[in-house]
């Protein structure tokens, strides 16, 4: 036990004893607004916020739990943008979830749990403690896309999720055990050493590595293993749809790192070519079939998807010829990207939300028709998000598209410099299904005449998302500084 360091998981403990708490103190709570569970678990989840804050400025890298867990820098910056992203689904989902039956207990406390998940995942340091993390987030999204029973597509979708999650959970778990039969250990950092020696059998490596890949490329929604994806966004209840297309995805990259990188660089070459073919293949179909969308959160899947294959392009330039000179600027490049990307899904989410009331979706495109002259603030926010997703400055999406090409680019590697210039085509593609939103905004006679109700908090954080985007696509350098300084001690240890 003397190796245990439970300061090192402050944020986690606090997190799940707050769970228990909210899930207990939500069965004496008559409000149907749920007022004393919704500020309980914000306060909750801003204290866990603040923790990984303090963590990260003190900028130390600590081994826990007899080396299982490692609290450093990105582990940290990750936990704490998941958190702030998932207090920020809640101020958006708490009205929309009020008119739908969805304002229970389990709302709070799952999300809480999936959080929790999230957080285990980005300090993970063995490969059971990744797995762990991994399906506590997942089964907790899983309930949460079920949550609302009398409604046949979010069950159906929560059945696809569970399944395709199952498959998708036992490829991560046979390629890690592929890894920790060949390696003789769990721990990333003696995989990392034993990979090092070159004294393992090569093939048993590559074959752990594709089932890796392959389990990671589900959870970031890549092409092959995104089936799930479209299905899931629309079917769900939007409030969850936000909760799995936000937070998840920092995890997603978090394992990524923890596993390729720091347990497997040895073998970049050969998932750098993996992640390739994923990357254009997410780039093509998302972006493809996005422009064939009706339906808003069909379309936002498709973009996902191909929003996803631009951070792994990324990943793909951390090692080149050997050397390992451009890992920082990559990596930092790509963490940039997934972040800037759930902060933009954030504002666009809530607008969605923000439009819906009882008894209507406004999940269609068409819904959105001449949303400029019913309320310009909201198609203001909303145009500035799908300027962002689609990389047009000065929003923070132009510069987190730059930074990725930019590492692309500074390889001086035709192959490299040919994938940047189909990125960027394919991005071109992708810009028109983003400005059809704007000019249907803008340019269409509204269809809906309902008045639109929002409460100060929600008015207030949808303007403060919209200016966050173009603040940070005006000045992205702190935002990119921390990037770089959590993924350089990431590298270092």
């Amino acid at each position: 036990m003397n190796n245990m360091n439970w300061l090192a998981i402050a944020p986690e403990i606090l997190l799940l004893l707050m769970a228990c708490i909210v899930a207990l103190v939500d069965l004496w709570v008559v409000d149907e607004k749920r007022t004393p569970t919704y500020w309980l678990t914000q306060l909750s989840l801003g204290a866990v916020a603040v923790l990984h804050l303090l963590a990260f400025n003190r900028g130390e890298t600590v081994y826990a739990m007899q080396r299982m867990v490692v609290a450093d820098p990105m582990g940290h910056l990750l936990g704490f943008f998941a958190t702030i992203a998932v207090m920020i689904t809640l101020v958006y989902a708490r009205p929309y979830a009020a008119s739908r039956d969805l304002l229970k207990g389990e709302l709070f406390s799952l999300s809480m749990l999936s959080l929790l998940g999230i957080g285990v995942m980005v300090s993970a340091n063995n490969f059971l403690v990744v797995y762990l993390g991994l399906e506590l987030m997942s089964l907790s999204l899983y309930a949460l896309t079920a949550l609302r029973r009398d409604h046949p597509p979010a069950t159906e979708a929560a059945m696809k999720y569970f399944v395709l999650g199952a498959l998708a959970s036992g490829f991560l778990l046979y390629g890690l055990s592929m890894m920790y039969g060949a390696t003789g250990s769990l721990e990333v950092g003696e995989v990392f050493k034993a990979i090092g020696t070159g004294q393992i059998n090569k093939a048993v490596l590559v074959f752990g590595i594709v089932f890796v890949v392959s389990g990671l490329a589900f959870k970031l929604g890549a092409v092959p293993f995104h089936m799930w994806v479209p299905d899931v966004y629309q079917g769900a209840p939007t409030a969850v749809t936000l909760l799995i297309a936000g937070a998840p995805k920092l995890a997603a990259f978090a394992i990524t790192i923890r596993l390729l990188v720091d347990g497997m660089l040895g073998l970049a070459v050969d998932w750098q070519q993996m992640l390739i073919v994923l990357a254009v293949g997410s780039l093509l179909i998302g972006n493809l079939a996005a422009i064939a969308q009706t339906n808003l959160k069909r379309m936002l899947a498709y973009s996902t998807i191909a929003q996803m294959g631009f951070m792994l392009l990324g990943l793909c330039v951390g090692v080149v010829n050997g050397n390992t000179l451009s890992a920082a600027n990559a990596y930092s490049s790509a963490m940039f990207y997934v972040v800037t990307y759930v902060l933009t899904t954030l504002g666009i989410f809530g607008v969605i939300m923000l439009l819906s009331r009882e008894g209507f979706e406004a999940e269609q495109i068409d819904d959105f028709k001449g949303l400029a002259k019913r309320s310009p603030w909201y198609a203001g926010v909303m145009a500035i998000c799908m300027f962002s997703l689609a990389g047009i400055p000065p929003t923070v999406g132009f510069y987190a598209k730059l930074s990725v090409l930019q590492a692309l680019v500074s390889t001086n590697i035709t192959g490299f410099i040919w994938l940047a210039v189909i990125a960027v085509l394919l991005s071109l593609i992708g810009a028109f299904y983003y400005l059809r939103l704007v000019k249907v905004m803008f340019f269409d006679e509204p269809t809906d005449t309902h008045q639109i109700v929002a409460g100060g908090d929600v008015r207030g954080l949808l303007s403060a998302n919209g200016a966050a985007i173009l603040l940070f696509g005006l000045l992205p350098g702190g935002l990119m500084a921390m990037c770089a300084q959590a993924i350089v001690k990431a590298l270092g240890t």
